[in-house]
């Protein structure tokens, strides 16, 4: 299970290797530069909407998984 500092992780690694800065994201995202420093930080409260914008800005995407191993 990922955690939100996992999350956060992932981004920042993801966001440093497109060779983004935070603002830059953050607008790509249409979300506040706040926002994504606290998310980065693994900020546990994240709105999940804005999460998934800043996911789907970097490319990155998230597919649950049912405990059956099927998809939703």
């Amino acid at each position: 299970m990922m955690t939100p500092t996992d999350i956060g992780t992932t981004i920042r690694a993801a966001r440093k290797a497109q060779g983004l800065r935070q603002d830059e994201l953050a607008a790509a995202a249409n979300v506040g530069v706040r926002f994504l420093i606290e998310l980065e930080a693994g900020k546990e409260t994240a709105q999940l909407g804005k999460t998934l914008a800043v996911l789907a800005a970097l490319g990155i995407d998230v597919s649950p998984t049912l405990p059956d191993g099927s998809g939703a």
